[in-house]
């Protein structure tokens, strides 16, 4: 193989994986919909819903931006009547991540009164996402 075709493979993956590291950046906190599922609170230990809503952060230990989802999710619940804040650590319960398909980790579920997810965000949520989707339940 000569040099120059090489080069110009090893440039072209190189194109193609910030092209893939763009798009998903871009998808990143925007929020989504939430599909059929159904939260069970009865999967996390003393887990209660909210009466208006219930923001439910899939995390696990390692997770770099978990920390900082944490803090803005239990400042957003705390400055909203009816609503909760939940962290269900994957981690110890790899089982939660298959049944809510959670691909990433942190991931947002915003879930009504009822338990129906409307909607989730990966990664860190937008915080005027996150007021229209509360706004919506």
């Amino acid at each position: 193989m000569s040099p120059v075709f090489a080069l110009a493979i090893a440039s072209a993956l190189v194109v193609l994986a910030v092209v893939i590291g763009i798009v998903l950046r871009r998808g990143d906190g925007r929020r989504r919909n939430g599909g059929a599922l159904r939260f069970d609170p009865t999967d996390v230990l003393s887990a209660e819903l909210g009466s208006r809503a219930t923001l439910v952060q899939f995390s696990t230990e390692m997770c770099a931006r978990c920390p900082q989802v944490r803090r803005l999710l239990t400042e957003y619940a705390a400055d909203h009547d009816g609503l909760r804040h939940i962290e269900v650590d994957l981690t110890h319960r790899p089982d939660l991540s298959t049944r809510y398909k959670v691909l990433q980790t942190p991931t947002t579920f915003v879930v009504d009164g009822s338990g129906a997810v409307r909607a989730r965000f990966h990664g860190v949520p937008h915080r005027h996402a996150l007021t229209e989707a509360v706004a919506a339940v």
